[in-house]
């Protein structure tokens, strides 16, 4: 089998595939999703094991692609790489970017050996268990991962839930999805009337009207979190008055490959667990890879006796998110393959790609569709070392580019933001949107709000919405299966210890700081 997959019809279109995730996961606003989907309509003219080889190639590599802006620029390339804006950038700021990202390269590839190896050894298992997750069970877990956002955020708790909450408040913008109203698009009557009655404003008339119909959609993540990211980090280098070039945060000729192995064996702990964490969690329908890294972050900041140190520049604040990322990916596949339930927005896509080869997922794939599944297995192990191959070109190309003077750096920044915006919908709005959070994420940052939890907020603010009121509607207004049920108590008893665990262990440090050891010690 492994000879087929290396036959030039395979390989070139499957390497081809994973140079263009490189390029769509380093672009501000061209996600991972949007790689695969662009990809999968090219994939049907060809062979089911080169087609399929594409989409994975391109998945896992978009996917790593994404946190090498996160770590130069402070803009995630990706949703699933937000979470490397902080501790990645901040080692990127004092001439560590190299570093960082060759352990994101290296944590992900083994990231994905352990996500594919979990997905060949317990797919059957894991894959029952997330089909028990109906919307009571997925709201707690939506709900457990915007708490971990805010929880682990640096600074203030009460920040970090306060930009939380900004988030879940932006995600109510537009249609309600349940009576499909009008939310928050300035669509009252009256308000449109009195306007129209001054002859004077017609104009404003005519502006606020065009406004409520783009908003009738919602505010799309993607512009927020390239405004929230990229823009305001223009706006404050323009605060500053800095001239000088970005040699600071610009990656050196020589990669510290040896350094980076001998950092992750010393962190091993840390990537097998985010690695079997982000497995786990991206087996669970709804979650995705952004969910899984966030999560393995908190785990490690939890587990680790670096706590505190998270968010200014450690090596385990790197190595944890970009090990689950991966492994999601891997993980995601599982429910999807097996009982035909996408794990994510990616699977969704790949499901119809899998009907169009006539590979009918669900409990009976492995009889009737054998061989293509196990095409499926080695492409993705085969995926993660050619990861390193183009992963260490990518990093290479970028920080070429990086050396820059820092104003010619900056104006490419507003450039590809202004297109990956656009692009998304061909639509000024969503640039408009994008100016907007830029001068918002300034304002925030300056009063030392984190921004992470409010883009987590905003694309998890739909889901938690949709599973409380469809969960509501299915009890006849009850709240009791959202507590009585088995898996929503542990995933409730996991939120509660959670809470009190994480404020406690941070109070700890601070008293052991401060050289206080409390009684009994």
């Amino acid at each position: 089998m492994i000879l087929e997959l290396l036959k030039p019809n395979v390989l070139t279109p499957w390497l081809l595939g994973m140079v263009f995730g490189i390029f769509v996961g380093a672009t501000p606003g061209l996600t991972a999703t949007m790689a695969v989907a662009l990809i999968v309509p090219i994939s049907f003219h060809m062979d089911p094991t080169a087609g399929l080889a594409m989409i994975i190639g391109v998945s896992f590599t978009a996917i790593f692609a994404g946190d090498i802006p996160a770590t130069y620029l402070r803009i995630p390339g990706t949703p699933a790489s937000a979470a490397a804006t902080l501790d990645g950038h901040q080692m990127a700021k004092r001439g560590d970017g190299a570093l960082a990202l060759t352990l994101d390269l290296f944590c992900s590839a083994i990231g994905g050996l352990i996500g594919v190896t979990l997905l060949i050894l317990v797919a059957p298992q894991l894959a029952r268990f997330a089909l028990q997750f109906s919307f009571y069970e997925i709201f707690w877990l939506a709900v457990f991962g915007l708490s971990l956002s805010a929880l682990v955020s640096t600074g203030s708790t009460s920040k970090g839930w306060m930009s939380a909450c900004l988030g879940v408040l932006l995600s109510t913008v537009g249609m309600d999805i349940v009576s499909g109203i009008p939310r928050y698009t300035f669509r009252h009557a009256g308000m449109l009337q009195g306007l129209e009655g001054v002859e004077t404003m017609g104009w404003l008339t005519d502006g606020i009207r065009s406004l409520s119909i783009d908003l009738m959609s919602g505010l799309n993540f993607i512009p927020v979190m390239i405004g929230l990211f990229g823009l305001s980090e223009v706006f404050r280098n323009l605060a500053r008055r800095q001239s000088d070039n970005t040699e600071g945060i610009a990656a050196r000729e020589r990669l510290p490959l040896g350094r980076s192995l001998l950092e992750i064996v010393r962190h091993w702990r840390t990537v097998i667990q985010s690695a079997v964490a982000g497995t786990v969690i991206g087996a669970l329908p709804g979650a995705g890879a952004d969910i899984a890294a966030w999560g393995a972050y908190g785990i490690a900041q939890k587990t680790s006796k670096n706590g505190d140190r998270f968010g200014t520049g450690i090596i385990e604040g790197v190595v944890a998110p970009t090990s689950a990322n991966n492994a999601a990916i891997a993980g995601a596949w599982i429910p999807a393959l097996v009982f035909g339930v996408p794990g994510d927005a990616v699977t969704a896509i790949v499901l119809g790609a899998l009907m169009m080869y006539e590979i009918r997922p669900g409990p009976q794939i492995f009889q009737e569709s054998g061989d293509q599944v196990r095409a499926i297995f080695a492409v993705a192990l085969i995926t993660q070392f050619l990861l390193i191959v183009a992963g260490l070109a990518g990093i290479k190309a970028f920080g070429w580019i990086l050396r820059l003077p820092r104003g010619i750096v900056m104006t490419a920044v507003v450039v590809f933001s202004v297109v990956g915006a656009y692009s998304l919908r061909n639509s000024m709005f969503d640039v408009y949107v994008m100016l907007t959070f830029g001068m918002v994420g300034y304002f925030l940052e300056s009063h030392r709000v984190p921004l992470a939890p409010m883009i987590l907020g905003l694309i998890l603010g739909p889901m938690v919405e949709e599973k409380l009121r469809v969960g509501l509607i299915n009890s006849d207004g009850s709240f009791a299966p959202f507590f009585t049920r088995p898996i929503c108590a542990v995933l409730v008893t996991l939120l509660v210890v959670t809470f009190i665990a994480l404020p406690l262990a941070r109070w700890m440090r601070r008293r052991r700081g401060a050289g206080v050891v409390p009684r009994g010690k």
